[in-house]
């Protein structure tokens, strides 16, 4: 089973299911992730959340946009959004809820317009996988945004998960192995990344950007912004 995110999002919408969506990692137990989650309204978002929502202007493209949450709450506001995932159960969701641009693609390989705001939040960018990926995919976004534009995302530093523990010292921290499983499937196992503010402000420089911390909590959560060097 492939798109085992996508089928429980898809259940949850259609037929309310209350079967769980589990995720194993390669650090500790496994963990449920909450359908529910996908589907929250402004009401139920955190700040890092709302404050991105509130930053973006002109024209945007949601990436990774899942059940289409935050772009239902830009279209809401008047914004021309445009909601963006890799799995087909997700953008029939996002149909389904009623987001009107959807667009099924890999980021890797969209280059179909240009953008005012690209949107990664929920750790979007964390689709990078590895630091060596955190390029490659900056260097594609810098590719879809108009000269005065913006990538806003949130991530975080995960260096509590090995309090106790060691660290690993063959590959970044924040370089995380998961695996989803629901009804009786499972994913095959991906990477994640969070990375922190340090490492991601060296990383976005040597891509050409310039980046700023918008919000920061006392979890290491953050939320930041990327623009063009001049």
């Amino acid at each position: 089973m492939d798109d085992v995110l996508g089928l429980a999002v898809y259940d949850k919408l259609t037929a309310n299911s209350t079967d769980k969506l589990w995720i194993y990692n390669k650090y500790g137990p496994r963990e449920e992730m909450p359908v529910d989650i996908y589907f929250r309204t402004e009401d139920d978002m955190p700040d890092l959340e709302w404050l991105g929502i509130e930053q973006c202007y002109g024209k945007v493209l949601d990436i990774g946009a899942g059940a289409g949450s935050h772009a239902l709450m830009l279209q809401q506001r008047g914004f021309d959004v445009t909601a963006l995932d890799i799995s087909t159960l997700l953008t029939q969701v996002m149909l389904d809820r009623g987001v009107k641009k959807v667009v099924l693609a890999d980021i890797y390989n969209y280059n179909a317009e240009q953008f005012d705001t690209l949107l990664l939040l929920m750790n979007g960018i964390g689709l990078a996988g590895t630091i060596a990926g955190l390029k490659i995919l900056l260097l594609q976004l810098k590719t879809l945004l108009n000269i005065d534009g913006q990538v806003l995302f949130d991530s975080s530093d995960v260096a509590y998960l090995f309090d106790g523990t060691v660290v690993p010292v063959d590959h970044y921290y924040g370089e995380i192995a998961y695996q989803y499983a629901y009804n009786k499937g499972r994913s095959d196992w991906f990477n994640w990344l969070y990375v922190d503010k340090h490492i991601m402000k060296s990383i976005a420089f040597e891509c050409g950007f310039d980046m700023e911390v918008l919000l920061e909590d006392e979890f290491g959560q953050y939320l930041a912004r990327l623009t063009k060097q001049l």
